[in-house]
């Protein structure tokens, strides 16, 4: 969030509220007993503890001066002679002066706070804005976008909780401080995905659930926060042209680390990648020179791809097509439709299938013009044994008239 996206959010906020009333309690604003002087740096006095008396910690704080603090304001036990600062509260009837040792610590807290600062707050209320919160006896805000980052949270659950937050913005001079348990939260969100991010590589085999769907691919999180894409080219290995027909939001699926990038703020995932290769198939059911059925795929201007097998597309070049020069394929081919084609090279390793519509002889295969080639040589097996009148004519057209 920008500095000025978050100066306009907390102007908001703090529409209506009063930061100049905090801090000051009805106990602070009237007078101290005795003489006693209100809170601030000027009160506070060092002092050694001379003795215990039930839950009164008696300490000297100078020449026939001594005040009395409560035993439960000390972290341990007091001991005679420990030496602390004390903040002066004002007189008791007997003229010994109240002392706290929770309030020095206060301020010194006080004083530590600075931008970008974390402290632990309670909170004390709520209202249109956001939450009031206290940093020991100091008076702080929260504005409600700054709360959590789960926007489901009822803020009203907090009351009376101690939070860790991170201090947003602070004006002594006006008693102003503002605070942002959101910030904590993202930063634990960071260290988090950090950490899941360290444990992944590429080529990790990873569960995860689609959580949005989009042309370009599906977003899937994998646990920890952490989301990657599945591109629509690493969906499957048959082509998919609608990420939404093969993937639906909430589906879980298995998937496989491609790339992390930028320290893990994008994540490549790929779920083809984990099913069986039907390139391993390929010189099991597919022959050099052999006749197949295929599927039109994808129309370029050199030529198109023709889907042979489930997942495995052949080239079938421009020049292939027809006996004739063609301009525009997109003319005489369609994308789904159905072709007879050649083999005419195979390279598995390479991931290469060169298909022809023509056959051997040139002519488009399923013509008029085509000549089954088994024909043609069983044709001239039989003449090489024959009388030496016959000729290629006579052979052609025996072969023509058998295959008819």
């Amino acid at each position: 969030m920008s500095n000025d996206s978050l100066d306009k959010e907390i102007e908001a906020a703090l529409s209506g509220v009063d930061l100049q009333s905090f801090g000051k309690t009805e106990e602070e604003d009237a007078p101290s007993a005795k003489g006693g002087r209100g809170k601030g740096r000027d009160d506070l006095m060092p002092g050694t503890v001379s003795g215990v008396s039930g839950d009164d910690v008696i300490v000297d704080l100078g020449p026939r001066m001594q005040g009395v603090c409560s035993i439960n304001e000390f972290d341990d036990p007091p001991k005679v002679g420990d030496a602390h600062k004390f903040m002066l509260r004002g007189r008791d009837e007997d003229d010994l002066w109240l002392l706290s040792l929770r309030g020095v610590k206060e301020l010194e807290a006080w004083d530590q706070l600075e931008v970008g600062s974390h402290t632990k707050a309670r909170v004390t209320g709520q209202n249109q804005g956001g939450l009031t919160l206290k940093i020991g006896s100091n008076e702080a805000f929260m504005p409600m976008s700054q709360v959590s980052i789960s926007r489901e949270l009822d803020a009203s659950t907090l009351l009376g909780q101690t939070l860790v937050c991170e201090v947003l913005e602070i004006d002594r001079s006006r008693n102003r401080v503002l605070l942002s348990r959101r910030r904590i939260e993202e930063g634990e969100r960071m260290a988090a995905l950090s950490e899941a991010v360290g444990s992944l590589q590429p080529g990790t085999k990873v569960k995860g659930k689609v959580t949005r769907i989009e042309a370009f691919g599906a977003f899937v999180n994998i646990g920890h926060g952490v989301e990657g894409l599945v591109h629509v080219s690493q969906i499957s290995r048959q082509r998919v042209e609608k990420v939404d027909e093969v993937l639906k939001v909430g589906q879980d699926v298995d998937c496989m680390v491609l790339e992390i990038k930028e320290g893990g703020k994008k994540i490549g995932l790929g779920m083809k990648q984990l099913e069986p290769d039907p390139w391993d198939e390929v010189p099991h059911q597919i022959n050099l020179d052999s006749q197949i059925t295929g599927k039109v795929t994808r129309i370029a201007d050199y030529g198109a791809f023709v889907e042979v097998l489930p997942g495995i597309e052949g080239l079938l070049h421009v020049s292939q097509v027809s006996t004739e020069r063609i301009q525009n394929l997109g003319r005489v081919l369609s994308v789904g439709q159905e072709l007879s084609v050649r083999v005419t090279a195979l390279d598995p390793s390479s991931r290469r299938i060169s298909l022809s519509r023509l056959d051997p002889r040139g002519a488009v295969i399923g013509s008029e013009d085509a000549v089954d080639t088994a024909t043609i040589q069983k044709a001239m097996g039989e003449a090489s044994g024959g009388s030496t009148g016959t000729n290629l004519g006579d052979l052609l057209k025996k072969a023509m008239k058998k295959k008819g």
